[in-house]
């Protein structure tokens, strides 16, 4: 993540003089950049929290590309967009793409086969520069490491960096040829000025706006995280024109350089920027360049970054952040464990310091001072390196696109051969035979409102409405909440076309239907979830159903088993107040190893079995069913439990009477859940008494 790649590749030794010598490079600033890949990496790989050193990366990226870009547009000829565009490659692709290429040899023979898809994914989007938005649509952790995470994941900053050096160049190469064209190229740096002052008001708003309706999108959008790099780039506009005295200077060093150091301690980056509070770190980066912005004695403090320790850790910094999140990913695959500990953390990044002074030394410094020979084969080499990485990853995906295991949908199965849930319910005996769906098969298992688009996503506000069971029906069950009381739908479906009633879907992700003013998703704000809740129960009071389906309990976050959260009573509370009676089925186990999620996919493709990729039940399920003690007072609350449908007295398996069980670590495949007509049958007519 080297903020200045044009900048960097011809900068004298750092062996030279203080930051402000004649040379006028600022060797404080490489410092800072070497400071801020330290605490990056430390805090990813002990404190799992964000730092706000990439804050600052992308502060230095706005402030060396822009700067870089206006001295050359106010050249005669004006920036050259070829030239441009291939000195950066040269700096910042080779190295990254040797990360890629390592990281999918790595994948290769430490994941199973079911993960290649999405590291093939991360691949591509990480190459095209494009991780960020990749990374938002599926509302990804950046702060959390774990075995689950991509080892490619933090690569999301170089992808708004790319995109902001491609608009960038864009813009200053416009208005430098609408200036010359109109015989005003004085007006540029004022034009220009202007440009940015706008991009960095809406920028900045629009920030804001969206950090308190969706962080997770928020964290990783372009536009979201631009105000933050046109900082930097407006400070490169003014910057030689400051001539602050000393003293100032030093309070800009000693306080800009507290705050770099503490700002992860005291704000939690991954839940608030790049929204207001990230004005933290880009203020601290802001203060530091101005500290050494002058020609007189420094600061000590600008003096100490512009030292050698400082400079030589901020040439590794691109190669730094590039390595450490992989191998840290890798590790903890490898170990098996949800954290580093000490030891394991010392590991991580002395590995990640050599390769990163090997890459810096081997490649980025050859094709910035090679000479032409040596650099044309270098270059061809990264090029056959980078068309091999994309090509399997493309061959990949063609691959998996053409086999009919993930194509084709589970059919009907002999239940003499797959008795799945019945062999607990009834004691079937299950033959030996193949599992269904396979491995492949297990991704496209899912229920109907997600193959027919009916169920909202994370961004959607939408209620999303489709009809399943007997259309006809005059009898209406509403299933109402998340993906966990969709995965029921398949059996539902079934039981409603058998028993004559109308199965109405009222589904949005990872919103539990809710009566909370602002409810959460992984511990952040998700008011999407309160404006469609709202919305639903408007719904639910006007068109009145004969029942209401849902989850109720969830996994006890704070131990072993389960409980009810009392936000559902309080919903519940609210359909009895509608005069809705409520069919609260238990939520099935969530599988993890030490907390950290794992996929029975995954797991049995990595060479496990039913029962070594199951989970004890004890340590997933409350011994009793919560939701009968959350219910007591509310006689229109009817629990419903398939707990031993799933698990048998000592173990949840993942695989259950030939047919598997979850198609992730913790939603049901839809073939198993057909499997439980039989009992969900018997426990709703009990309920209803329908039948």
């Amino acid at each position: 993540m080297r903020p200045n790649p044009q900048v960097a590749a011809s900068r004298p030794s750092h062996a030279a003089a203080p930051p402000s010598a004649v040379s006028g490079y600022r060797y404080d600033l490489d410092g800072l950049r070497g400071i801020a890949i330290a605490l990056v990496v430390v805090y990813h790989v002990w404190f799992g929290r964000v730092s706000g050193g990439v804050d600052i990366f992308l502060v230095l990226s706005g402030f060396f590309f822009t700067g870089m870009l206006a001295r050359r547009a106010g050249a005669d000829s004006g920036p050259s967009i070829p030239a441009v565009l291939r000195r950066t490659a040269h700096r910042l692709l080779p190295a990254l793409v040797v990360v890629s290429a390592a990281t999918a040899v790595v994948t290769v023979i430490q994941r199973p086969f079911t993960q290649w898809s999405g590291i093939a994914d991360q691949l591509l989007a990480s190459l095209l520069y494009v991780q960020n938005w990749q990374l938002a649509r599926t509302a990804s952790d950046y702060a959390a490491a774990d075995a689950s995470v991509s080892p490619l994941q933090h690569l999301w900053s170089m992808s708004v960096q790319g995109q902001f050096y491609l608009v960038a160049l864009a813009v200053v190469a416009g208005i430098a040829w609408t200036c010359r064209r109109r015989g005003r190229p004085d007006l540029l740096r004022r034009v220009l000025g202007g440009v940015l002052v706008l991009g960095f008001g809406a920028s900045f708003a629009y920030a804001a706006v969206l950090s308190q309706d969706r962080q997770s999108w928020a964290y990783f959008d372009t536009f979201a995280r631009l105000w933050e790099l046109l900082a930097g780039a407006l400070l490169a506009l003014v910057v030689h024109r400051v001539a602050l005295p000393r003293w100032s200077r030093t309070v800009l060093a000693v306080s800009g350089f507290a705050v770099v150091l503490g700002c992860g301690f005291l704000v939690d980056g991954a839940a608030l920027f790049p929204g207001p509070a990230a004005l933290i770190p880009v203020s601290a980066a802001v203060a530091l360049i101005l500290a050494g912005a002058g020609r007189s004695e420094q600061p000590g403090i600008v003096t100490m970054m512009a030292s050698r320790p400082f400079v030589e850790l901020g040439g590794l910094a691109y190669s730094l952040y590039l390595w450490h999140w992989p191998i840290l990913i890798f590790y903890l695959t490898w170990r098996e464990r949800p954290a580093v500990g000490a030891l394991g953390g010392l590991a991580v990044i002395l590995v990640s310091l050599v390769l990163a002074w090997l890459t810096q030394r081997l490649i980025e410094e050859r094709f910035q001072t090679g000479s032409a020979w040596p650099r044309r084969a270098l270059t061809a080499l990264v090029a056959i390196l980078g068309v091999a990485v994309v090509g399997t990853a493309s061959g990949w995906h063609v691959y998996l696109v053409r086999n009919p295991e993930t194509t084709a949908r589970v059919g009907e199965l002999d239940p003499w051969l797959y008795p799945g849930a019945a062999s607990l319910t009834d004691g079937a005996f299950a033959p030996r035979t193949d599992m269904r769906p396979t491995l492949l098969e297990a991704s496209g298992d899912l229920p109907q409102p997600t193959l027919d688009g009916c169920i909202s996503d994370l961004s959607t506000r939408d209620v999303v409405t489709c009809v399943y069971g007997d259309l006809a029906a005059d009898r209406t069950i509403a299933v109402v909440g998340s993906s966990h009381a969709e995965h029921w739908v398949p059996a539902l479906d079934r039981i409603g076309q058998q028993r004559g009633i109308r199965v109405e879907t009222y589904l949005k992700m990872g919103c539990p239907l809710t009566v909370a003013d602002v409810p959460l998703l992984a511990g952040e704000p998700y008011p999407d979830c309160g404006d469609w809740s709202r919305d639903v129960l408007d719904r639910l009071r006007d068109h009145r159903p004969d029942w209401v389906f849902s989850t109720s309990s969830r996994p006890n976050e704070e131990g072993a088993g389960d409980v009810t959260p009392d936000d559902y009573v309080g919903l519940w509370a609210r359909l009895a107040d509608f005069g809705l009676p409520f069919l609260g089925i238990r939520d099935t186990p969530w599988l993890h190893n030490d907390g950290v999620p794992y996929s029975v996919v995954d797991c049995l493709a990595d060479g496990g079995d039913a029962d070594s990729c199951g989970m004890p039940r004890d340590d997933v399920l409350a011994p009793d069913n919560p939701t009968l003690e959350a219910a007591r007072d509310l006689l229109s609350v009817h629990p419903l439990d398939l707990t031993d449908a799933v698990c048998d007295v000592s173990i949840c398996r993942a695989v259950q009477g030939n047919i598997l069980v979850y198609h992730d670590s913790h939603h049901l495949s839809a073939t198993y859940v057909r499997s439980l007509v039989p009992e969900l049958d018997r426990q709703i007519g009990m309920a209803t008494r329908w039948w």
